[in-house]
């Protein structure tokens, strides 16, 4: 009798009201304990995630200290491992996608990164099924304050694309010559083996702050362009275009080649 006088409701009086009562009184017990349970699993979820990162970075820590790493590469590294967990990117995306089919993986990239592919405009003038390709091949990578993504003179083996952050382009002095934002690119010259130094780095690229770039790799590219030959004329002819803008505008601050 007591479940089904709970609160305001009246006492029943036929047995039909007993038995409705007490039905709708176990519908709401279990709807209630279903949300209380789903909200557990997300927390403990949350904590799994987390107690799995601190994990990794605890063993990070103990085997700095084993090797004995200075003190200011050891701050980088734990500030390094911060940005990551607070920017969600606690996880490889390869170790994400690698058990979906090819189709799925590609359909997946293509939803993820071709929009910012479009943006670049050394691609702008290819076709659909080109960039698709390219997709498919870019790389995610973080760089932290001060890391040089690359310098005057490497040997260039990738191209890179700014999905987010800030970098400078740097004089060998250390003096910004230009700042690269979202949506620019570089490292695409050497890549293609434009201007008078092949395949030669022509300039140094340091992140600001924290920048996600998209790491496009030369074998990658060359992958690509076996199966669209006539795409090759078409990069070169932007990335000739660009040379020759940054060499009559070396202030530029939009995109820079190297």
């Amino acid at each position: 009798q007591t479940m089904t006088t709970i609160g305001e409701v009246q006492q029943p009086s036929e047995v039909w009201e007993y038995f409705y009562l007490t039905f709708v009184f176990l519908v709401g017990v279990m709807i209630f304990a279903s949300v209380v349970g789903s909200i557990g699993n997300v927390i403990t979820n949350l904590r799994a995630n987390r107690n799995l990162f601190q994990d990794r970075l605890d063993n990070l820590k103990e085997y700095m200290g084993y090797r004995k790493v200075g003190k200011d590469l050891s701050n980088r590294i734990i500030r390094w491992f911060d940005y990551l967990w607070a920017q969600n990117h606690t996880f490889e995306e390869e170790d994400v996608l690698k058990y979906l089919p090819d189709k799925l993986q590609a359909e997946m990239a293509i939803h993820v990164h071709l929009a910012t592919l479009k943006q670049v405009e050394l691609f702008q003038n290819c076709e659909s099924g080109f960039l698709i390709a390219l997709v498919l091949k870019l790389k995610h990578q973080v760089y932290s304050p001060g890391d040089y993504v690359c310098r005057k003179g490497d040997i260039g083996r990738e191209m890179f694309i700014v999905k987010q952050g800030m970098l400078h382009v740097t004089a060998d002095d250390g003096r910004a010559l230009a700042t690269l934002s979202d949506g620019s690119y570089f490292g695409e010259i050497s890549l293609l083996n434009v201007g008078k130094n092949g395949n030669r780095r022509t300039a140094n690229v340091r992140s600001v702050g924290y920048s996600d770039l998209f790491c496009l790799r030369k074998e990658d590219l060359l992958h690509a362009l076996n199966d669209y030959p006539e795409m090759r004329e078409v990069l070169k002819e932007a990335a000739r275009k660009k040379l020759n803008l940054n060499n009559q505008s070396p202030n530029n601050n939009n995109n820079n080649n190297n």
